[in-house]
């Protein structure tokens, strides 16, 4: 059996016969319809007063988060009650299954041959060996599938990984102020549930494992903590996704108050529009759960970085050179690609090739400032490894995305100029994936302990968020 990711048909699939395994207990139910018309799916489980919602596949290039739903379901449909969070007569888990259908279907369709848990698998039917309750209460043996292989390599993740522009990304269309049906849907499930939790489930594709918080849980960090070192994922120790942001341990990450210097410099002055903050509306936080397909052991190294400055420099030259080399490919094609009216890949290609390497490499330019500041190895303005390392995964990530998406647009085309255009970029592409593995020192998640961990920090999560509430 291939260790590898559920497609939504399966997850969909595996949540049906779980509705018909637990009669009266999970029920699954339509809550909107996406863009292209394909329909918005929420399963639930449980009877209790207190409402957790789920988020599963918010980005369509991280797909962990099928399996993990899965396995939320099956343990809030099961009755554990080792943990309060699955005690189904205190807490109904609602778990939006795929929030993005749409943007899966691209990146299945570019993966239908490759690693994408098997046909009509159930995720909690088969034991993981030495997991056990290491990792927090409320767990057995039985998260996953056994892994058999992993066939899938950078190169091919980055040739077949699809994430559309931020503005048609559900949970940040509205900051944008463009309302999608999958952003009004989901809007739509919390206002009616007005959740004490919202739990979305994301991953990176290079790092290591993190916690982004609309507000601090404090018990949170030990029992993550302990499943991260249970599984041998690293904790980042720094993340561009929360630069700035408070972090009050280790990969742990709580966003800045309102108007506080800090979130200005975090670019996050517009996040409580977006459906992350949502809950808050109701006394309910979300935590943002990321767990890495490769793992990097330099994201935890929290030892100061002498170099600091001049690496940031050489990531910033890295980023706006990659995307660059990527935009004159892509500036040959403009006369025979598809519009990006009509494609999204080629509309993710010009998005980022309008200003998003610029961008990204200013971004950390204030970080680059405190460096120079900082006098000593002790003083907290100096930048760790981990720090370092995290703005290295990015600068390398960008170019990569980019040309994967035209990669791909080109091996579709039938015009003549494509062939060698795509050869150019291909040894490029090569190349940078090369570098990237042998930089950040690559080594792959198994699946199911990406899902392990993932539901795990989930369960951890609603229970702090429970005990917030005196119920836990």
């Amino acid at each position: 059996m291939n260790d590898r990711y559920l497609t939504v048909a399966e997850v969909t699939d595996s949540a049906r016969k779980l509705v018909s395994r637990f009669p009266g207990t999970a029920r699954l139910r339509r809550i909107g319809t996406s863009r292209e018309g394909r329909p918005l799916l929420m399963l639930s489980a449980g009877h209790g007063p207190h409402k957790a919602l789920v988020v599963a596949g918010p980005h369509p290039d991280e797909r962990a988060a099928g399996g993990t739903a899965l396995a939320l379901a099956e343990l809030a449909a099961r009755g554990d009650r080792q943990s309060p969070a699955t005690d189904p007569t205190l807490v109904t888990w609602n778990i939006i299954l795929c929030l993005d259908p749409d943007g899966a279907a691209l990146a299945e369709a570019a993966d239908d041959a490759g690693p994408v848990l098997g046909r009509g698998f159930d995720p909690v039917s088969v034991s993981v060996p030495d997991l056990g309750n290491a990792a927090g209460p409320g767990f057995g043996p039985d998260l996953g599938p056994i892994p058999a292989k992993r066939p899938l390599s950078l190169a091919r993740y980055y040739r077949t990984a699809y994430r559309p522009m931020a503005a048609e990304q559900p949970e940040w269309a509205p900051v944008a102020d463009r309302p999608i049906p999958e952003t009004l849907a989901l809007l739509r499930v919390i206002d009616e549930l007005r959740p004490f939790i919202q739990c979305s489930l994301h991953s990176t594709d290079v790092g290591g494992s993190w916690i982004q918080l609309t507000r601090d849980l404090p018990d949170l960090a030990v029992p993550f903590r302990e499943s991260a070192e249970a599984i041998g994922i690293p904790l980042q120790q720094g993340t561009y996704d929360a630069l700035y942001w408070e972090n009050p341990s280790p990969a742990i990450y709580v966003l800045p108050p309102p108007d506080s210097a800090a979130r200005l410099a975090a670019g996050s002055e517009d996040i409580a529009r977006s459906t992350w903050c949502a809950p808050r509306h109701y006394g309910g936080v979300t935590a943002i759960i990321e767990v890495p397909i490769w793992a990097a052991p330099m994201v935890a190294d929290t030892t100061p970085e002498p170099g600091a400055v001049r690496l940031l420099s050489n990531l910033a030259d890295l980023v706006r050179d990659g995307g660059r080399q990527v935009t004159e490919v892509l500036s040959k094609t403009r006369g025979f690609l598809p519009s990006p009216e009509t494609d999204p890949l080629r509309r993710v290609l010009e998005w980022m090739a309008a200003g998003l390497y610029d961008l990204v490499a200013a971004s950390w330019q204030p970080l680059a400032q405190q460096a120079v500041a900082a006098n000593t190895s002790e003083d907290p303005r100096h930048l760790t490894t981990a720090q370092v390392a995290a703005l290295d995964i990015v600068a390398r990530r960008q170019p990569l995305r980019a040309a994967g998406l035209l990669l791909r647009l080109l091996e579709a085309s039938a015009n003549a100029a494509a062939p060698a255009l795509h050869d150019e970029l291909s040894d490029l592409f090569t190349t940078w994936c090369t570098d990237f593995e042998t930089a950040l020192h690559t080594r792959p998640v198994p699946v199911h302990a990406q899902v392990a961990h993932q539901t795990r920090t989930a369960v951890a999560a609603a229970e702090c968020a429970l005990r917030a509430l005196g119920q836990g």
